[in-house]
């Protein structure tokens, strides 16, 4: 009796997931809008030490959040300022940020994983 070769073959490794649950899926995209864009890059650094994604993506989503976070503030440091331009800034690294996460595990995007 021969064995069939796709009876015997390993099962390819899975990828890890960041979100075992929707609550956890939910809770994890709200960060970066409840945190008011401070902790936009926290989920991405939780992602890559799961190893969900690469480190260089963590990385970029730090140096990213101190950029904008920082050039908001160098825009606009003063209190009097009517400027909306700072604030927009920080409402896209929220909505950016917030896109971001909510995607970590979806299978058809490739970049970073």
């Amino acid at each position: 009796m021969a064995s069939n070769p796709y009876f015997n073959q390993p099962l390819a490794p899975t990828r890890p997931r960041m979100f075992n649950t929707t609550i956890a899926k939910v809770v994890w995209t709200l960060a970066p809008l409840v945190t008011l864009g401070l902790c936009a890059a926290v989920p991405f650094v939780v992602a890559a030490v799961k190893g969900v994604v690469k480190p260089w993506l963590a990385v970029a989503y730090v140096v990213g959040e101190l950029a904008v976070l920082g050039g908001s503030m160098a825009i606009s440091p003063a209190g009097d300022d009517a400027s909306p331009f700072a604030g927009f800034l920080l409402l896209i690294l929220m909505i950016t940020a917030a896109t971001h996460t909510a995607l970590l595990d979806n299978e058809k995007i490739s970049i970073g994983k």
